[in-house]
């Protein structure tokens, strides 16, 4: 059976209303490109797009008013850029982790999801428990380090340094790996025999 990925963006639509959101608002400017570029290129080839998104306190809401809400917000600009398609998947989680009292971990078996590229906000905090999360789970991992943001670069740098080294996780930015080259590798077997 064919080893099939998804794009997870996790919290890129954001109000950045909280202590540190400024900083956080402005890192997550230069990953746009990034995680534009990737959606792109997985929907190009027929790879699930998933939006793993806090709800900003909004419990009753839906995905638009989700959507909207953020576009309306101090994030709006970076929401209309990486606004979800009709196509992609949207998933709401209420903690860090996108596995954590969330759909995903029905929905990427539902998919045959056996790999996942992670991207979004902030590499220290949602994309680190997200990441941890998948790789107990035994999937493949790409974190490309510039397609996450957090706070401060020292804080991007060392999420992605504990992801690479500790989940067995690939890291290396979108400039030096396409999606398509990165789903031509076959994944690395797992110390125990299995992945």
């Amino acid at each position: 059976m064919a080893k099939k990925a998804a794009i997870l963006i996790i919290d890129a639509l954001n109000s950045f209303d909280f202590t540190g959101g400024d900083a956080l608002a402005e890192a997550a400017q230069g990953i746009v490109g990034p995680i534009e570029s990737l959606r792109e290129q997985a929907r190009a080839a027929d790879v699930p797009v998933i939006y793993v998104n806090d709800h900003g306190g909004r419990w009753r809401a839906e995905r638009s008013e989700l959507v909207d809400g953020f576009l309306s917000g101090k994030g709006g600009t970076i929401a209309a850029a990486l606004k979800p398609g009709a196509e992609d998947y949207f998933v709401i989680k209420p903690e860090s982790s996108g596995f954590y009292a969330t759909t995903l971990p029905a929905l990427l078996p539902r998919l045959g999801v056996t790999r996942l590229v992670i991207t979004g906000l902030a590499a220290d905090i949602c994309v680190l428990f997200t990441a941890a999360d998948a790789h107990m789970r035994e999937y493949d991992i790409w974190v490309p380090g510039d397609a996450t943001a957090a706070q401060t670069n020292d804080r991007a740098k060392w999420a992605c340094e504990l992801i690479g080294n500790g989940m067995s996780a690939e890291t290396c930015p979108t400039t030096d790996l396409t999606l398509a080259e990165w789903l031509a590798r076959t994944p690395e077997v797992a110390p125990d025999g299995k992945g």
